[in-house]
């Protein structure tokens, strides 16, 4: 199948815009509702869809991470690597900009006091950790993704078929860990997104979900080639 740059980056840019609108949409929206489990389900079941449904056509990154993780260890070339995060970003602002609309709609909505599901540290945090805990926890959790992005994928893995199951899950496990913490990023599109329409902290402390993401990243992918280089 011979699929161009422009139809991969339409579908980085769908996949970006239903994880962004569909997870943070479950904080926004449903949140009172469905709790923090809720949210990691929203989340993980956003990525797992998004793989069956796209990943055929771009690999369904939709995760600067990971296609910078994908870049450093020889899967993409930096020509698609430098699109996919265009793409990746645009769907997230326009799933952010469509979920605050949506959220408008509600009375007693307000952006300040209810955000659209950016993440943050110490005050921006659920449950108020340090921007120190915030960085250390999304190093950690990211690389945990990568290396489960990486070995579920990989040419040596003969359950490849199964690959969106354990990418989902696994970005549930981390959720459920980690929304107390920064309400979880591993995924700078995902956190540009919002914070540019809340402003304030969460676009002050943004670096921190850009740079913890990158760097985890590339430490998963560096686990992964320790054991499973293909």
């Amino acid at each position: 199948m011979n699929v161009s740059l422009s139809q991969k980056c339409i579908a980085e840019f769908f996949g970006t815009f239903v994880l962004v609108f569909m997870g943070c949409g479950s904080a926004v929206l449903a949140g009172a509702h469905v709790g923090f489990l809720g949210i990691a389900f929203a989340f993980g079941l956003s990525v797992l869809t998004m793989v069956y449904a796209i990943g055929h056509i771009s690999g369904c990154h939709i995760n600067p991470a990971i296609t910078i993780s994908m870049l450093v260890n020889g899967k993409i070339s930096g020509k698609d690597a430098g699109a996919y995060i265009i793409a990746q970003i645009a769907g997230a602002i326009v799933a952010s900009g469509l979920l605050f609309l949506v959220a408008q709609g509600k009375a007693d909505y307000s952006l300040a006091a209810n955000g659209l599901g950016q993440n943050g540290v110490e005050g921006g945090s659920p449950d108020h950790y340090s921007l120190m805990s915030g960085l250390i926890a999304e190093i950690v959790l990211t690389a945990i993704f990568l290396v489960v992005v990486h070995g579920s994928t990989s040419k040596n893995n003969h359950n490849g078929m199964f690959a969106g199951v354990a990418i989902g899950l696994s970005l549930t496990m981390i959720h459920i860990v980690g929304i107390p913490v920064t309400g979880v990023s591993v995924n700078p599109a995902r956190s540009i997104g919002p914070a540019l329409f809340v402003g304030g902290d969460a676009l002050s402390h943004l670096w921190v979900f850009l740079v913890g993401p990158i760097i985890g990243g590339l430490l998963g992918g560096g686990i992964w080639r320790l054991y499973d280089r293909a």
